[in-house]
């Protein structure tokens, strides 16, 4: 006697045909999924993620006139060196490809370097936003820094008054900028892997001195909205107010 196999069964095709229509849309689905995925540009150089709302963390960053004094011991330890007849080593420069930074020295007494580098690391916050083009720090009363994601030195400003130049140097950001009487401004900034902390290495050198150094650290904190006015102080932590139509 001979049956029909589906009699028993009598759901089973369905089944089988519902199988098969879920395993085509799994495929499309997956063959999707795989056209949608970017594609990996190894022309485009892997980049730290600066961005976000930053704030001085004023135990870790240095004291102007305490790093003043630390320089000028060490240059008076210099001087007797000299005059024993012990030659000072020297230092290697940071760089920007093949180009050195601050290869230039001024005549500038180290104490003006020194209140320089004070007045320009004066900011208490800042916001830095990036994307896959570039990096735009904004800081309140300065002109934001700009740079560009590619490899080399590049060019972000340029007048009588000064030039600004731009670059990386592996997973650091550095800004140069040159003003009259030789007079060279150099910023390094570096991020934590953990994107929780940005470290500010401001460097201030004249023709014929050496370059006074001042680093800033900042965390990252959670900016209040647009209508309150903040700052970050020693005493009392970050101090907020309410923004006027002045401000």
């Amino acid at each position: 006697m001979t049956h029909n196999v589906f009699s028993f069964f009598p759901f089973k095709p369905l089944a089988h045909a519902g199988f098969t229509t879920l395993f085509l849309l799994c495929l499309g689905a997956n063959s999707y999924a795989q056209d949608d995925l970017p594609l990996l540009d190894l022309d485009t150089p892997v980049r730290l993620n600066f961005s976000g709302s930053w704030e001085k963390d004023f135990a870790r960053s240095d004291n102007w006139e305490d790093e003043l004094n630390r320089v000028m011991r060490m240059r008076q330890e210099q001087a007797a060196a000299q005059a024993a007849g012990i030659r000072p080593l020297s230092r290697p420069r940071v760089s920007i490809g093949n180009i050195n930074l601050g290869s230039s020295r001024g005549r500038s007494g180290i104490v003006n370097l020194a209140r320089v580098a004070e007045y320009i690391s004066r900011q208490t916050t800042m916001e830095i936003i990036q994307d896959r083009n570039q990096v735009r720090i904004e800081r309140k009363g300065e002109a934001p820094l700009i740079c560009g994601m590619e490899t080399g030195p590049t060019q972000t400003f340029s007048s009588p008054h000064g030039s600004e130049f731009c670059g990386w140097n592996r997973l650091q950001l550095i800004f140069e900028i040159t003003l009259p009487e030789e007079l060279y401004i150099t910023h390094q900034f570096s991020v934590a892997a953990n994107g929780s902390s940005l470290q500010i290495v401001t460097s201030i050198q004249s023709d014929n001195g050496i370059p006074f150094n001042l680093r800033q650290t900042y965390s990252k904190y959670d900016a209040p909205p647009d209508e309150y006015n903040c700052i970050q102080t020693i005493s009392r932590g970050r101090v907020c107010s309410q923004r006027t139509p002045l401000d």
